[in-house]
């Protein structure tokens, strides 16, 4: 049986951008399934906000090829436009005026109606518990309040497709738990989101898939597990109490680093169920048991700063599944 191919949201093929000698985005290809967060990592001057200016029509492109919301983004712009809402980097918000004020000035910009402006300001300040602080000036919000009332005011014109150009840069980890709390409730209403991020454990937390921009390139792509196989060094540790069986298991597994003093042997391992249920039945097989069995694999940092070293191209594979599959993780079986 056929399974019919995810809608894409958005779809960029070939992208380029320079300004003067500089290619800021040199030939990359994006596809981004309708109703998922999409996450777009990388250094500072990667590339990633020319990116979002690029398919949120703020700035055009070199070349190539761009469909969002199913729109061709340079034959009906306006069509892209009517389909997105935007957050980025630096806050929309106008200090000067309040919450609420804010709110009605974008519906106002959406030609809504002043009732349903008032309606849907009231719903999104509500959704977004800001209503107690609706009629104070947004000069006096907290950096998580104005980030908040921020993606609010995106979502006045009912996007389908929203970027968040690295929406919690700057923000405490309570705030940022906030923006998450959002982002996944957007999502499971069907809404797509686009996100550039430096904050590694944002993307791995919400992203359902993952591109690392490096160079104007995209280095990598693939979900977060998917990343995590690319970068070598995952291992398995056995750790003993009873000596006998440490020294019966280090004789046995001879390619294990030992640790004598501290009775415990480190198994190279890709992590997978098929590796550790080896390992598993080796130890039944043998008679031999470990107190304790822990997974350790590599995390997005590792990814991150492998794929955006400068011997990057060197060190790892550019597609996943062609090395070992490591995650940072950890995992105790007794």
């Amino acid at each position: 049986m056929t399974t019919t191919p995810p809608q894409l949201a958005i779809a960029a093929q070939g992208l380029h951008k320079a300004y003067g000698d500089k290619k800021v985005l040199d030939g990359i290809d994006l596809s981004v399934p309708a109703g998922t967060v999409f996450s777009l990592l990388g250094p500072n001057g990667a590339g990633k906000t020319t990116a979002v200016k690029i398919l949120s029509t703020l700035i055009t492109a070199d070349a190539g090829e761009v469909r969002v919301g199913g729109h061709d983004l340079t034959a009906d712009p306006q069509a892209v436009r009517a389909a997105i809402g935007v957050t980025g980097q630096f806050s929309a918000v106008d200090g000067l005026i309040t919450g609420e004020e804010n709110m009605l000035l974008m519906a106002d910009l959406h030609h809504l109606s002043k009732a349903e402006g008032r309606r849907v300001a009231a719903e999104l300040l509500e959704r977004f518990d800001l209503t107690e602080a609706a009629k104070k000036p947004a000069s006096t919000y907290s950096g998580g309040m104005k980030r908040r009332l921020d993606i609010a005011m995106t979502l006045v014109g009912g996007p389908r497709i929203i970027f968040l150009d690295e929406p919690t840069t700057g923000l405490d980890p309570r705030s940022r738990h906030d923006v998450w709390k959002i982002v996944r409730e957007l999502v499971t209403g069907g809404v797509t989101v686009f996100l550039t991020t430096q904050y590694l454990e944002e993307a791995d937390e919400l992203a359902d898939r993952i591109a690392v921009l490096n160079n104007g390139r995209i280095a990598a792509e693939g979900t977060a597990e998917e990343l995590k196989r690319l970068i070598p060094g995952g291992h398995v540790r056995l750790r003993f109490t009873d000596p006998a069986a440490y020294r019966s298991a280090a004789d046995a597994l001879r390619d294990a680093a030992r640790d004598d003093d501290a009775l415990t042997l480190q198994i190279p391992s890709d992590g997978s169920q098929r590796e550790l249920r080896s390992i598993l039945d080796w130890l039944d097989s043998a008679t031999i048991e470990a107190d304790e069995l822990t997974v350790h694999t590599p995390d997005l940092d590792d990814v991150f700063f492998a794929l955006t070293g400068n011997d990057a191209q060197h060190s790892v594979p550019t597609q996943p599944g062609q090395a070992r599959p490591d995650q940072t993780s950890k995992e105790t079986v007794r």
